[in-house]
């Protein structure tokens, strides 16, 4: 079933469940709101202002309200019957019974929307007052923030230079350590080759002294050998001494032998004892010979002894000059050794110091470490506190944060609920809503911040639904019912008529156009951008959610129908957009056919000959969306590279039907992208491009006379002034729910012409039109759609 309270107050999903009796009261007056929403956070109402006490759950907001209502107590049911209340009608003609019902109701809904409204004052308050305390709290949270960061800054590059240096020291203790274990290395190494040295030494000490024992040995065996050589030779000399003597008596012997054998005959007497003597000189001769050669032998073995004895001296000899260049070799190398083994011991010495005082600091340096390492437990520790509290902030900040957001969606939900009042109010008296929207600051546009020409006040009463203009140092302000800043996306502004497009399902006539100069984005709002599917416009999301919502209005038994037509207005002359047989003449070309716009005794309009296509999906109406954006007029001039040169009429009429309950709607969605104003001297149109120029401007300007006879409620309304106007007379002067997009340009150049389009939309938004029916009745015969 289609939403039929879809004008009653915004209760948070349509479904508030109040507590139990006797508190379940909304008291307009001095009782206060009770009831619980459907997210589970309690609703309580906020504390006097004026006495600046702090919330209380059973304090209750001031109000105007109570000399008024007469303490009148309302509750959630009474407030729905409130807003469902249909006038009665005992005479229909009965003006005068109608009035007064009618201001008593409006005196009613004034009384409860004048408590909603002390409440939201109340409401925003709080919220100012929670901003407030959110922001100190965020400040004292930054500040915190800023001191631990600095804290920790701080720590972080203590600790860094702490580890930094401990680094440094422990690559320092390394290489102090391989230096030392290197210098124990070459020292042990230097102690073993001091040790082989000393042993060597020792053992060439004692080849030397053998050495020089077998030398002393040597000579003595020398002296002795000299000696015996000197005896020999005494011998020898005596030998020969003996030899020459024996030599001599040999001689004389001889001598005496031939003075013998001279005298032999005067020896021969003598023969006999010469003979003997003789034989006794023979034998001593014999023996002396014996002797001699014994002598000789001995001194030829004397002589090869001394021979050998000499080979043995030179052999010693050698040996102890050898052993002497050894000795002073080993004593030359004795005393270089003893010289490194000194310059070994200083450096020994000089490594044993500088370890020592390595050693000690090192011990400094641990020293330094602890104490570091105690300053930084103190600083966690510090840090810890200041984490803790930066916690505690931190819950007070979440807390407040939830504090703020209760107060946000209370205030969300009062705003909704006064939207809601609000809109029930201007649909009893028949105002046309309108919204404004600021196209973004293009690159080529070229504004500045000084040149900015639009601003938006920031005041509660003005917030998201005023706008400022300037021009010529004047300020000039409007209010609409929302303002849409230029960085709202497509999607956030579609949510805001979402609930419009949805009371086309539920049997009412809805209408949409966009107002504004050439080059606002009146296009872009309704169309979009073609291939992008995050900047739809509001036609394409329509058709998505009224597809959507049929699609899941099913189950519950409703059937629809639906049928759509496209036309543009191009010079005063209807086109058909769908038509298959479209003259193929030029753009200014009349078409073949001529359509003639009717209106019957129920309100309801007809374009006859328009081609109607029944469609089943959003896909199909995109379809023919694309093929009426092809055949639609545009056109290039100095304020546009695609200027739209016609009134482009979408609708779209539904018929549903709900076969459990027979209850049967009729509804129709007319969307409308109107050609934009714009002045001759800046759009510089010549020739086809000045007479479309002519006839926009003829059309929007009566557009604005029917504008200006609503707002002053004469008896004749101009609506055959043009064919824009007669087509829309049902959506300005019917039983229809009509929203006006007006769209603004940025540029400081069309000021002027913003001026113009808000001070149009402010006489929009003022005009009574007749309260929204809804349409019952069967559907009709004719099977031409209606723009009704």
């Amino acid at each position: 079933m289609a939403n039929k309270n879809q004008n009653e107050p915004p209760f948070p999903n349509n479904n508030l469940t109040t507590a139990k009796p006797p508190s379940n009261k909304w008291c307009v007056g001095d009782e206060k709101m009770v009831g619980t929403a459907n997210n589970g956070r309690s609703r309580q109402a906020f504390s006097v202002v004026n006495g600046g006490q702090d919330l209380g759950p059973n304090s209750a907001p001031a109000s105007n309200a109570g000399s008024e209502c007469g303490g009148i107590e309302l509750t959630r049911e009474e407030v729905e019957a409130l807003l469902n209340e249909k006038p009665k009608r005992k005479d229909r003609f009965n003006l005068k019974e109608r009035c007064d019902n009618m201001v008593e109701y409006i005196k009613r809904l004034k009384l409860c929307i004048k408590w909603f409204q002390e409440l939201e004052g109340h409401y925003i308050f709080e919220q100012e007052k929670l901003l407030n305390a959110l922001e100190s709290a965020k400040q004292n949270c930054d500040e915190m923030e800023v001191l631990m960061k600095n804290k920790e800054e701080e720590l972080n590059s203590i600790i860094l230079e702490l580890r930094k240096s401990y680094a440094s020291l422990q690559d320092k203790f390394m290489k102090e350590e391989l230096d030392k274990l290197a210098a124990m290395d070459s020292l042990t190494k230097e102690k073993e080759a001091r040790l082989n040295f000393e042993r060597t030494q020792a053992s060439l000490s004692e080849e030397l002294a053998r050495a020089q024992r077998e030398l002393l040995s040597a000579n003595q065996k020398i002296s002795s050998l000299n000696d015996m050589y000197r005896r020999l030779q005494d011998y020898n000399t005596s030998l020969q001494q003996y030899n020459g003597k024996l030599h001599t008596d040999l001689s004389t012997v001889e001598d005496e032998l031939k003075r013998v054998e001279k005298d032999k005959a005067t020896i021969v007497e003598n023969l006999s004892m010469l003979r003997g003597q003789l034989t006794l000189s023979r034998a001593s001769q014999d023996e002396a010979i014996k002797q001699k050669d014994a002598l000789v032998n001995e001194v030829a073995f004397l002589r090869v002894e001394l021979h050998q004895v000499r080979d043995d001296r030179d052999r010693l000899l050698s040996q102890v000059q050898i052993l002497t260049t050894d000795a002073t070799k080993y004593k030359e190398s004795t005393e270089k050794y003893s010289v490194e083994l000194d310059i070994l011991t200083t450096k020994v010495n000089q490594l044993e110091m500088t370890c020592s005082s390595q050693n000690n600091q090192i011990v400094v340096l641990k020293n330094q470490l602890s104490t570091a390492e105690e300053k930084l437990q103190v600083s966690d520790s510090s840090a810890v506190e200041t984490r803790t509290e930066f916690e505690g902030q931190k819950k007070l900040i979440n807390e407040l944060q939830n504090r703020l957001a209760d107060a946000e969606f209370k205030l969300v939900e009062g705003e909704m609920l006064r939207k809601k009042l609000h809109n029930t109010i201007l649909e009893l008296k028949g105002n046309i809503r309108v919204f404004c929207r600021v196209r973004p600051i293009l690159p080529d546009d070229g504004i500045t911040t000084e040149g900015k020409v639009l601003s938006y006040p920031t005041s509660v009463e003005a917030l998201g639904r005023g706008i400022d203009v300037v021009q010529n140092g004047q300020k000039h302000s409007f209010t609409f019912d929302k303002v849409f800043m230029p960085d709202t996306r497509q999607d956030d502004i579609f949510v805001e008529i979402s609930q419009l497009v949805q009371s086309a399902l539920d049997g009412y006539k809805v209408c949409i156009f966009a107002y504004g100069q050439t080059g606002s984005g009146k296009t872009y709002t309704m169309m979009g951008r073609p291939g992008h599917l995050e900047q739809k416009g509001l036609i394409p999301r329509s058709l998505e959610q009224i597809f959507q919502t049929r699609q899941s209005l099913q189950p519950q038994g409703w059937k629809y129908e639906m049928q759509v037509s496209m036309l543009e207005i191009y010079n005063e002359t209807i086109r058909d957009l769908l038509s298959t047989n479209r003259s193929s003449s030029t753009e200014n070309a009349v078409s073949a056919k001529q359509y003639a716009i009717k209106h019957d005794a129920n309100g309801n309009t007809h374009v006859s000959d328009l081609t109607i296509v029944d469609v089943r999906s959003a896909k199909e109406v995109s379809f023919l969306l694309d093929h009426a954006a092809q055949s639609r007029s545009v056109g290039k001039t100095q304020m546009n590279e695609q200027s739209s040169r016609s009134h482009f009429v979408f609708t779209l009429k539904i018929f549903g039907v709900n076969e459990s309950t027979e209850q049967q709607v009729q509804g129709v969605l007319n969307l409308i992208d109107l050609a934009g104003s714009e002045r001759l001297s800046k759009s510089g149109s010549t020739g086809d491009r000045l007479k479309e120029t002519q006839a926009i401007n003829k059309s929007l300007s009566s557009l604005s006379d029917v504008i200006f006879a609503l707002a002053k409620k004469e008896d004749h309304i101009p609506f055959r002034n043009s064919k824009l106007t007669y087509l829309l007379q049902p959506c300005l002067g019917g039983d229809s729910k009509t929203l006006m997009f007006v769209n603004i340009s940025p540029e400081p150049s069309s000021a002027g012409e913003s001026l113009c389009s808000l001070r149009f939309a402010a006489r929009v938004n003022a005009c009574e039109i007749g309260t929204p029916r809804r349409q019952t009745n069967m559907r009709p015969s004719d099977s031409r759609l209606s723009y009704g």
